[in-house]
C-alpha cells in the first residue's frame, strides 16, 4: 500500500505544534509516511517571533519517511492555506490526510486513515474520512457512514476534493432551493447553515463549512471512526477563534478502530440521530452558560 501524505497546517503556536508532532510520531506508520508542513506567514510584526520559533522547530523534525516544509512569506490565512495545500497534494498523490496544529492524534490514527483510504478508494459515494468524533452517552458503531465532513483530522481522495465548491453563495442557494437547510443542521441541532451565511458575509472564512456543504449537497458520504482518534487541545485561549473551554468535548481513544467495508454504503440514520443529540445538548443554553462561566473564571 502507498501511504497517504500528511498535510499539517501551522502558524504561531509552538507548544501546540510540538504536541501534534509528538502524537503523530508515536503512530505506527509515521516512519513510512511523508509529512508536508504548511507554515503561514505572520499577520503582524508582533507575531514574527512566534512564527520564526515554529519554523525553527519544524525544520528539525525527525521520524517521518520524508519531511517537506512550505513556508509562506505573507499571511494567507487558514482557509487559503488549506484549500491550496490540499488541492496541490491530492493532484499529485491522489489522496491525503489533513491535520491542523492544535490537534493531537491516537497512535492508531494513521493506520485507520490509511486503511480507510485504501478500502474505500473505489467507492464513488464515499469521498471523505473523519477521524474525530464528539463525546456522547451512547456508543457508536465501530465505523459508520454520514453525509457530513468533520474538519478535525480528516482525509480524502482527488475525486472527493474535486467536488469542493468554494462559492458559499452557490452552496447556500442550493440548500435553500432543495429545502435541505434543516437536514444540513442535523434537524436544527446545530447552526451549520448560519455558519455558511456568515462565511458569505465575511464574518468567518471557513473552508470547513464549504467542504461540509459540498459533501452534503452531492449526496456523498464520509466514513467515521466510531471512537475519536483525534482531540483538539487548542481551547486554551491561545487560538484565533478559541476560548479556554469549548462547548464540545471529545475523549481521545488510543486503541485501534478497525476498518472493514460496510455491507451497505448508505448513511447510518441512527448514527446521524445520535450525533444530532450530541450537538443539541452541547449547543444548549445550559451548556453555553456552563462554558461561559468556566471561561470567565479562568481568564
Amino acid at each position: 500500500m502507498q501511504f497517504a501524505p500528511i498535510a499539517l497546517f501551522v502558524y504561531n503556536r509552538l507548544q501546540h505544534v510540538q504536541c501534534c508532532i509528538e502524537s503523530l510520531r508515536k503512530n505506527f506508520l509515521s516512519g513510512e509516511s511523508e509529512l508536508f508542513i504548511f507554515s503561514d506567514g505572520a499577520k503582524s510584526p508582533d507575531q514574527e517571533e512566534n512564527v520564526f520559533a515554529v519554523r525553527k522547530y519544524i525544520h528539525n523534525i525527525k521520524g517521518f519517511k520524508q519531511l517537506h516544509i512550505i513556508e509562506c512569506a505573507e499571511n494567507k490565512g487558514l482557509a487559503f492555506s488549506i484549500i491550496s495545500g490540499v488541492t496541490d497534494l491530492v493532484n499529485r498523490y491522489g489522496k491525503i490526510i489533513v491535520l491542523e496544529d492544535d490537534l493531537v492524534v491516537s497512535p492508531w490514527f494513521l493506520t485507520f486513515m490509511n486503511d480507510a483510504l485504501e478500502i474505500y478508494k473505489d467507492e464513488e459515494n464515499v469521498v471523505n474520512i473523519n477521524g474525530h468524533l464528539l463525546k456522547g452517552k451512547e456508543p457508536f458503531p465501530e465505523t459508520f457512514l454520514l453525509s457530513f465532513a468533520n474538519s478535525w483530522g480528516w482525509g480524502t481522495w482527488k475525486r472527493g476534493w474535486d467536488l469542493f465548491e468554494t462559492d458559499g453563495n452557490k452552496l447556500l442557494s442550493e440548500l435553500k432551493n432543495r429545502n435541505m437547510t434543516r437536514e444540513f443542521d442535523f434537524g436544527g441541532a446545530y447552526h451549520f447553515t448560519r455558519m455558511l451565511k456568515e462565511q458569505i458575509e465575511g464574518k468567518n472564512n471557513s473552508w470547513a463549512i464549504r467542504w461540509n456543504a459540498s459533501v452534503f449537497l452531492n449526496n456523498k458520504l464520509s466514513l467515521n471512526a466510531g471512537r475519536s482518534l483525534v482531540a483538539n487541545n487548542g481551547f486554551d485561549g491561545t487560538g484565533t477563534h478559541c476560548d479556554k473551554y469549548e462547548l464540545f468535548t471529545t475523549d481521545l481513544y488510543t486503541g485501534q478502530v478497525k476498518v472493514e467495508k460496510l455491507p451497505f454504503l448508505v448513511e447510518n440514520k441512527s448514527a446521524r440521530m445520535m450525533l444530532g443529540r450530541i450537538y443539541r445538548f452541547d449547543n444548549s443554553y445550559y451548556n453555553k452558560i456552563r462554558v461561559r462561566i468556566l471561561n470567565f473564571l479562568h481568564r
